[in-house]
């Protein structure tokens, strides 16, 4: 059986999703007439306390279609500088929404409101429209952002008319490591981005949520990019049961993390990022002159062991409900194995 440690989406739907996926009732999405899509939507309003919800492919898509619906083309967007829909998404809100991205400074996900305030665009001819602020939580640092820093963003956005858009890929983690309810982070913007296959094991699909207008505007922006799905409740019914039976677990994956952190420092020159281990991803150094990054990953592979290899000279291993305390000393043994056969 392999282990992967790539991603938190690599996890496979549990069997209640199968067959709650098998037995679906269906009907035509791009229509309207879904039952499982429009009961999965409705639970998530009332969960996030929006007034309405778009299902929809991806996290990607949803942060994609959730910035062209709130801006114009020619907009500024002002966004994290460390944030997945500026480092992972292809350029997307340049190529179809027609916007730039200026990135403000943040500490691991955390926004510097000072800085934030200063880049907000008067009204000179020569400048393009601040049109939206995005913010990120969980972060992709592996940070869970605090509460406070997203309230102040957001009344600094307020303050301006500037709508504020939360990719909340991992908001169910987020909400975990801090204590509190996931609205209250859903709170803290006009739209949000939840993604059902990160962690919590639906196979496909994302939720967009805001208010009843801006929803229908993203419906139809949904349209524009191909995402209008036909008998999706098929997938919807994964979804489901990712919101009303697998958010409560995340703790066992974060509480993995942190042994995983703990069993990693035995390994003499690996170097734990602790201050970036606030939800299920393990950030850590390991020098190459101990292993080189292409026979750690090759090795492990070997052993079925899937990981990724280094970003910015990090690598990251991400639990998930697929990845054992068992699984984690195996993967242990394994690397101080690899590790002395490299040494010879």
């Amino acid at each position: 059986m392999w282990i992967d440690l790539r991603s938190d989406t690599v996890t496979q739907p549990t069997d209640a999703m199968r067959q709650a996926m098998a037995s679906a009732e269906v009907g035509d999405d791009v229509y309207g007439d879904d039952p499982t899509v429009n009961k999965l939507e409705a639970l998530a309003s009332e969960m996030f306390e929006k007034e309405a919800a778009l299902f929809v492919p991806s996290g990607t898509f949803g942060n994609q279609v959730a910035i062209m619906s709130h801006t114009r083309r020619g907009d500024e967007i002002l966004i994290g500088d460390e944030c997945h829909i500026l480092m992972h998404e292809v350029g997307g809100a340049a190529v179809l929404s027609g916007v730039q991205t200026r990135p403000f400074p943040t500490d691991k996900g955390q926004a510097d409101v000072k800085a934030l305030e200063k880049m907000i665009r008067g009204d000179d001819i020569h400048y393009p429209n601040t049109g939206l602020i995005c913010m990120e939580n969980a972060h992709s640092s592996g940070t869970a952002i605090a509460l406070e820093n997203m309230q102040a963003v957001y009344r600094l956005a307020k303050s301006k008319n500037i709508p504020v858009h939360i990719d909340g890929a991992r908001i169910f983690n987020a909400a975990t490591a801090l204590g509190v309810d996931p609205k209250e982070i859903a709170a803290c913007g006009d739209s949000v981005n939840v993604c059902l296959s990160k962690g919590l094991c639906a196979p496909i699909g994302s939720l967009l949520l805001g208010s009843s207008d801006y929803i229908r505007t993203a419906r139809k922006n949904r349209k524009l990019m191909g995402g209008g799905l036909r008998q999706a409740g098929i997938i919807a019914a994964a979804g489901i049961i990712a919101l009303t039976e697998m958010t409560a677990r995340l703790k066992e994956d974060h509480d993995h993390a942190k042994y995983l952190a703990d069993r990693l420092e035995e390994i003499e020159s690996c170097h734990v990022l602790r201050d970036r281990l606030d939800i299920n991803m393990v950030f850590f150094t390991l020098d190459e002159t101990v292993i080189s990054e292409s026979v750690l990953v090759s090795g492990l592979n070997n052993e079925k062991f899937r990981i990724n290899g280094q970003e910015d000279g990090l690598y990251r291993f991400v639990t998930n409900r697929d990845v054992s305390a068992e699984a984690i000393d195996k993967l242990i043994e394994t690397m101080k194995t690899l590790i002395v056969k490299a040494s010879h």
